[in-house]
């Protein structure tokens, strides 16, 4: 089948945009490099070969748009822009297209991104577990969860300063103990480590009790 292009017109809203009309109805945009590049003119008839080369260019450059205003807010791993993608409606190849072209840019870059999820959430005081649980919900690939969680300072004295303000809320009975524990174990600190600081606290306690 063929189309004719009726005409090219330039949006008015998107810079470099070019709104290409068929004399079937259909229109579609794509950017004005595209239409130098192609050599594209109203009047020119496309046979089915070059209407599809030309629909997969006009797809790609859609996605490549909507990545960039997804990325403009705060960074994504390839898993979550590829999911982005996807649910905007880009058709997978493209997709997956695009977030090459990002990852080769180094505007989307997993393994950068791992470190600064972990040194984020380390400083607000969130322990490995649950860093951990937040780079899997983030899509980073397993490869560099490890890499990125050395760089995890020392989280003991942090622990022991949660568990302290815990503690002193409430008389520190079993049932405080209890749910301080489980406050705890919520923001990634594993049990060893908690048990650990309890112990500490208790010990420091019956201290300043003797005293």
């Amino acid at each position: 089948m063929e189309r004719r292009i009726t005409k090219l017109v330039s949006s008015n809203k998107v810079k470099n945009r070019v709104y290409v009309d068929l004399d079937t109805g259909e229109s579609f945009p794509i950017t004005l490099n595209q239409v130098v590049e192609l050599g594209l003119y109203s009047g020119q008839v496309l046979d089915e070969e070059a209407f599809m080369d030309l629909q997969g260019k006009a797809e790609l450059a859609r996605a490549k748009a909507r990545a960039l205003r997804a990325l403009e807010s705060r960074p994504l791993s390839s898993q979550q822009l590829t999911d982005r993608l996807r649910r905007k409606g880009t058709d997978e190849a493209a997709a997956e297209e695009t977030v090459s072209w990002l990852e080769n840019l180094g505007v989307v870059n997993d393994q950068e991104l791992a470190g600064q999820i972990v040194r984020h959430y380390a400083v607000k005081g969130y322990g490995p577990a649950k860093i951990r649980e937040e780079l899997y919900r983030r899509g980073i690939p397993r490869d560099y969860w490890e890499e990125a969680l050395e760089q995890i300072p020392d989280q003991d004295d942090e622990l022991y300063r949660q568990l302290c303000a815990h503690m002193r809320r409430r008389k520190a009975d079993c049932r405080q103990k209890e749910k301080t524990i489980q406050a705890l174990l919520r923001r990634g600190f594993s049990g060893e480590a908690i048990r650990r600081a309890m112990n500490q606290w208790e010990m420091e306690a019956w201290e300043n009790e003797s005293e």
